[in-house]
């Protein structure tokens, strides 16, 4: 698709060969003046804008404050017969790009503007590039060596460099965004964007325009054109999480762009292709939805080119250890206190427990345990009852409430101190009640150990409390 620009100038012949020269490389756009070229940049998006500076009416300078008003600045370059170092600097402290006199040297512009472009593009690869090595190191990466998960991988290394669509099916918090994320950074697609729409999020008419975008006046409200999901990810991968919920009437229109690899704006007739390789997602069961008639069939077989089904979490015991400690020592970096320990017994019952919510369970638990238990042991007594298989009973406490056997007098009292603290949601004067201790005598052992005094503070903060040391 080539480059959009827009020649703004008064005088006829200068703008009309301009447009000569230049519309074998881009679409071009004309303005007789700024008024003009203020309607042409409020109804379409352009790549560059090439203004002469003095006009009748409003000057270029006007013009270029309008461009670079829009969401999506374009490259403005300023023309003028009046070239002078003063003009050149206002030009560029208002945002210009370059700065021409003229007469206008095509050839010097045509690479003016081949730089300028080149230059934009590789901005936004650069955007694009420390957006997903900020997503990296915002979320742990795929962890874990079972056959159920290696089997997962070893299909995604396989499919990843072709450009057929993707299905990945399994339960709530399984990881399909991460799966789909290793499709794309495994695929010839990878420096390119990854763009995901959680569909289940957005109402039917708000989803159309999410993915589609639409036209400046197409419905109330909208006062600009919007480029939707599909064109930003042009040349990547567009990740369509819960499928299964959007509504027949963007079916059709999602069946048509696998079919033609083209769409329309809403408010629009004009086709708009791109390349974009869809990974789609979902937890129900769309074989049936189509048998409902709930999803259409046609959509379906398009969908289905390739499916991948994920693993529960209760299908990869192996990994739950694994998992365990990665998000431990993950929380425990990211809110800088020190990673609690899980006793053997703590984390058998973890891996027998069946993980209703999967991944995303597991990482909330991971989350509450080093926020309430910094640095301590943590055992199977500790535990909320919900991680007890079911029919059986809680374990017995130990003989002694609150001493756990195997550790030593000082980890004990450690334990014990972090339990009074909790339950009096960092009252100090209250904890040492509870421990039968003078308040002075609290303050001492909070100094020896200063992650219980960063608890002790965060719970009087939050008023976090454990009823199960009640």
């Amino acid at each position: 698709m080539p480059a959009t620009l827009l020649i703004v100038d008064d005088e006829k012949h200068t703008r009309e060969g301009l447009q000569a020269m230049l519309e074998d490389s881009y679409e071009v756009f004309l303005a007789s003046d700024a008024d003009e070229a203020f309607n042409l940049l409020d109804s379409e998006s352009f790549d560059v804008v090439l203004t002469d500076l003095r006009m009748a009416g409003k000057s270029g300078m006007k013009v270029i404050d309008k461009a670079l008003s829009k969401p999506n600045r374009p490259i403005c370059i300023m023309m003028t017969a009046y070239g002078n170092i003063e003009t050149a600097v206002e030009a560029m402290k208002r945002g210009a790009h370059d700065f021409m006199t003229k007469p206008v040297n095509v050839e010097k512009l045509e690479i003016m503007i081949a730089r300028a472009i080149q230059s934009r593009h590789l901005e936004s690869e650069n955007k694009v590039l420390h957006e997903r090595l900020d997503h990296k190191f915002s979320l742990p990466g795929i962890v874990g060596n079972s056959p159920a998960l290696t089997q997962v991988l070893d299909r995604v290394k396989l499919i990843a460099p072709a450009k057929a669509t993707v299905l990945l099916q399994g339960e709530t918090g399984t990881g399909k965004e991460m799966i789909a994320q290793a499709i794309h950074q495994n695929s010839p697609r990878s420096r390119n964007p990854f763009v995901a729409v959680h569909c289940a999020a957005l109402a039917t008419n708000l989803l159309e325009s999410e993915l589609f975008g639409h036209e400046k006046g197409a419905f109330t409200g909208a006062t600009e054109r919007r480029i939707g999901r599909f064109e930003a990810a042009d040349g990547g991968t567009l990740f369509l999480d819960e499928i299964g919920e959007i509504e027949p009437s963007t079916q059709v229109k999602l069946l048509r762009f696998l079919d033609t690899r083209s769409f329309e704006r809403i408010g629009s007739n004009k086709p708009v292709a791109v390349d974009v390789r869809l990974v789609c997602a979902t937890n129900r069961n769309l074989q049936k939805m189509a048998e409902k008639g709930e999803f259409r069939d046609d959509l379906l077989y398009r969908l289905n080119t390739i499916t991948i089904q994920l693993p529960a979490l209760r299908e990869r015991k192996d990994d739950i250890p694994l998992l365990i400690n990665h998000y431990l020592r993950h929380f425990a970096e990211d809110n800088s206190l020190p990673q609690p320990k899980l006793t053997p017994g703590a984390m058998q019952a973890l891996k027998d427990y069946g993980w209703p919510g999967n991944i995303r369970e597991l990482r909330n638990f991971c989350e509450n345990t080093v926020v309430l238990n910094p640095g301590l042991n943590v055992s199977e007594y500790d535990l909320d009852p919900r991680f007890l298989n079911p029919g059986t009973s809680r374990p017995s406490a130990p003989l002694t409430p609150g001493i756990q056997p195997g550790l030593s007098v000082e980890e004990n009292e450690k334990r014990l101190l972090h339990q009074a603290l909790v339950q009096a949601k960092g009252n100090r004067t209250k904890a040492a009640q509870l421990m039968g201790i003078s308040r002075r005598t609290l303050h001492r052992k909070l100094l020896q150990w200063p992650e219980l005094d960063t608890l002790s503070k965060r719970s009087a903060a939050s008023g976090i409390h454990d009823p199960e040391n009640d």
